[in-house]
């Protein structure tokens, strides 16, 4: 058996794993990259395989970085079933045919411009067809309950507790008379979020496939429901407006919880809601429509409420784009909700466009943000940014309210493996930048006693029951000036770890230095932005 890594290889997006059993080819999750442009590239590039060979997709969850790019693979020829839980196929079936419309937006815009500058037509990456016909091969089974999907390859969907629909893939492939038992984490939650279940416990494997997101970082403990409260408060004394960039999948939700229950102990003003989103207001619908994924303390509102999660009479869905213009017309304070959640696309926006600049306002960024996103540029703050070709002020107070991630931190994700009956032969840490990923591998290490292996983009594993290599991928073809700016990198890699070890050590032996370390730091980041743009 072999496993070829080809997304979310030190990096946070584009999950995507090759699995080849005996002849026979499935992929675990096929998703979008997002972030800077240079990881946006990826999704240009061809498929290191054939589509038309795969004969299945196990998808963990719907977000599109894990989905993303399954019109993709079905315009180029995969015609296989793709196997997920009942509310992952609802979410995707707003999601998919919503970034295939960006993609032809967006080539029809690239192509008037182009047309005028003589340059080449620009093919969408797919169509809303394309997000049709995959959405038409989407096979659902329920949390548990093993299927074939591959001959050989027998698989569970067990609860990852990330988004409704979200699981971690158990899967037992028999070679022979070898049987070698995988874990693709997929994404994993943190414990107790609102409305849904925590991630189930697992038994092990003998190898664990982890994403590492928040790898090396402890989410806050503090109130987050006091510290939202506060910050609505205080922007509406200013006569400001409160901006969330907020995942439509996910995020959204979970805030209008905090935000009903909230206004039912009269800890905030009854000032208007926006959802301002269309996917975010089918996505709410599709989550008010699926309760048996909620956990006890939903159910219970939900009865209690007439089976209604939420129910706020101050709550606005918009529709059109020109209700959405119209928010900010609208005379006093509100809260306003948009997508995307990292920013860097949709009518979220418009919303800064109108709001980044009064001192008045809040911008509450309440998840994670890629490196390269509109959002990470503002948490890590940026004075001016440019939205929709015009520069805008950065004036309003930003909040960068971690608690509320999706994503297990690294403690929790710890916590989850030491619940294992048994450690596993090898961890391969992925879906997180590399400090994560490193920070997390270590700490496997060292707590489990086990291998942890980060691994490269197209990089394999080769897999004999519980004993295993890695090797470059037969699959991907590098050019010798390819392979060598690789040896090179890694060595600056290596004399990176070097360095911060000396800069950590001179900072402990006197803490007053840090100050200038930190300067010194932020001119070599600098340097190394602008050294990318050139590319």
């Amino acid at each position: 058996m072999k496993i070829t890594f080809l997304g979310a290889a030190r990096t946070v997006t584009g999950s995507c794993y090759l699995v080849e059993t005996e002849g026979h080819k499935l992929l675990v999750d096929c998703g979008m990259f997002q972030g800077s442009k240079l990881v946006k590239a990826f999704n240009e590039k061809n498929f290191l395989f054939n589509p038309a060979d795969i004969e299945a997709v196990v998808l963990t969850h719907a977000h599109v970085d894990h989905s993303g790019l399954l019109p993709k693979l079905v315009k180029e020829g995969f015609r296989g079933p793709i196997h997920c839980t009942k509310s992952t196929e609802e979410l995707c079936s707003i999601l998919l045919p919503d970034s295939a419309h960006i993609q032809e937006s967006d080539a029809e815009f690239a192509n008037r411009k182009g047309m005028r500058a003589g340059k080449k037509f620009v093919e969408p990456l797919f169509t809303v067809d394309d997000a049709d016909r995959a959405l038409k091969l989407f096979r659902v089974h329920d949390f548990a309950a093993e299927f074939t999907a591959a001959p050989g390859v027998r698989v569970r969907f067990k609860v990852a507790g990330h988004i409704l629909g979200s699981a971690f893939v158990e899967m037992q492939v028999t070679e022979g008379d070898k049987k070698t038992r995988l874990i693709f984490t997929g994404d994993i939650g943190q414990p107790n979020q609102p409305i849904i279940e925590d991630p189930e416990t697992m038994e092990g494997a003998d190898f664990i496939i982890t994403e590492s997101t928040y790898g090396n970082r402890v989410h806050e403990a503090y109130d987050k429901e006091g510290e939202l409260a506060r910050i609505i408060n205080d922007t509406v004394e200013r006569g400001g407006n409160v901006v969330i960039p907020a995942f439509a999948v996910g995020r959204t939700q979970v805030l209008l919880y905090y935000f009903q229950k909230l206004l039912a102990e009269g800890r905030i003003p009854e000032v208007p809601i926006y959802v301002d989103s269309p996917m975010a207001n089918k996505a709410t619908q599709i989550t008010m429509t699926n309760p048996a994924e909620y956990d006890a303390e939903a159910r219970a509102l939900y009865e209690m409420q007439g089976r209604r999660l939420v129910n706020m009479r101050n709550l606005h869905f918009t529709a059109t784009a020109q209700e959405s213009m119209a928010i900010n017309d609208t005379p006093g304070s509100k809260i306003i909700l948009s997508a995307s959640g990292m920013a860097d696309a949709g009518r979220i926006l418009h919303h800064l466009k109108h709001n980044l600049w009064r001192e008045d306002s809040s911008v509450v960024f309440a998840g994670y943000q890629a490196e390269g996103s509109m959002g990470r540029q503002i948490i890590d703050g940026a004075k001016r940014v440019k939205i929709m070709g015009e520069t805008i002020s950065v004036k309003a107070k930003i909040y960068n309210m971690k608690g509320f991630s999706a994503h297990a931190d690294k403690e929790q994700l710890l916590a989850w493996y030491g619940g294992m009956k048994s450690a596993p032969k090898a961890f391969f840490v992925t879906h997180g930048e590399m400090d994560a990923a490193m920070s997390l591998a270590d700490l496997l290490g060292r707590r489990l006693g086990t291998a942890a292996y980060i691994p490269q983009f197209g990089d394999c594993v080769t897999i004999d029951g519980t004993d295993w290599q890695v090797k470059a991928s037969e699959i991907v073809t590098v050019e010798p000036a390819a392979l060598e700016l690789r040896a090179y990198l890694r060595n600056i890699e290596s004399e990176y770890l070097q360095q911060r070890s000396k800069l950590e050590q001179i900072v402990a032996r006197d803490v007053g230095k840090a100050p200038l370390v930190r300067k010194k730091l932020e001119k070599l980041r600098k340097y190394m932005e602008d050294l990318l743009k050139e590319f």
